[in-house]
């Protein structure tokens, strides 16, 4: 059987939409506050459910929207009529954006059977793909079964160790706010960098128009960078979100990486963690 692509195209999409067991999640979330869920109602993909991706998230951190305990999120997926057994495709209204970052959570849960939709609604739009008004299909709930794969995450103790030379840091984050010359959107983190990590915009793995480019051309974003892809590579961001963007990137690939979900907020907020600027 070959390996399921990290990635499923519009025209790919249109074909399987009739799918009975097709689980189609609007993941939109966005970084200005703008409401998702408005944004849902007015145009969606026909038969798609939203996913609130700080519903789905730790109610008891400190930090924004850190993956919930596997028990969490299989009550949160089950309650929305998901199993881990499901066809998943995730997709959001900018292009790709936030549907990185549950593709990611799903997969961590157990899921295997998940995809982004290349270009999100735009793409599909411009694929020919029909869009609908109003409030989400309601499933009947199931029973999703979580198996928490610990491989895929990171936290402030493996990102030390990668740190110290067994892993690379790969940051999303913008040049400005890697370097220290942006403030940091969220009070109390400290501007710049971790030491020794590497920054790669996640914009650099997306064309314009805000689809996955090509793994050739991926492939080469990562070299140009002085990323060694037969390496381990951590992702990071500033709250974990664009960070998935580039172990999608990586997925595409065919190359696993773990992704630090605390990020930049944790690290820059931490008394004890060294930062660098400039």
């Amino acid at each position: 059987m070959s390996r399921l692509s990290a990635l499923i195209q519009p025209a790919e999409l249109l074909a399987a939409l009739s799918d009975p067991g097709l689980r189609l999640l609007d993941a939109s979330w966005h970084l200005d506050g703008r409401d998702a869920r408005a944004d849902f109602a007015a145009a969606h993909i026909p038969g798609a459910l939203f996913f609130d991706l700080e519903a789905a998230s730790d109610q008891d951190s400190p930090l924004p929207h850190m993956l919930p305990s596997p028990a969490v999120f299989a009550a949160f997926a089950g309650a929305m009529g998901i199993t881990q057994t499901d066809g998943i495709v995730v997709y959001d209204t900018t292009g790709l954006f936030s549907a990185a970052r549950v593709w990611w959570m799903f997969r961590v849960m157990g899921a295997q059977r998940v995809q982004v939709l290349n270009g999100g609604l735009p793409a599909w739009t411009v694929a020919g793909g029909a869009v609908e008004a109003g409030p989400a299909r309601v499933l009947a709930p199931a029973i999703f079964t979580p198996d928490f794969d610990p491989h895929q995450v990171a936290d402030l103790d493996v990102v030390g160790q990668s740190l110290a030379g067994r892993a690379q840091v790969v940051d999303a984050r913008g040049a400005a706010r890697f370097r220290g010359q942006a403030p940091e959107p969220r009070p109390g983190v400290r501007p710049g960098h971790m030491p020794g990590a590497i920054n790669m915009p996640y914009s650099a793995l997306l064309t314009p128009e805000g689809r996955m480019k090509p793994p050739a051309v991926l492939t080469q974003v990562f070299d140009d960078a002085g990323i060694d892809l037969d390496r381990s590579i951590v992702t990071s961001c500033g709250s974990g979100v664009t960070a998935a963007i580039l172990s999608l990137g990586l997925a595409v690939l065919d190359r696993p990486s773990r992704l630090y979900d605390g990020s930049w907020t944790e690290w820059g907020s931490h008394p004890n963690t060294p930062v660098q600027a400039g």
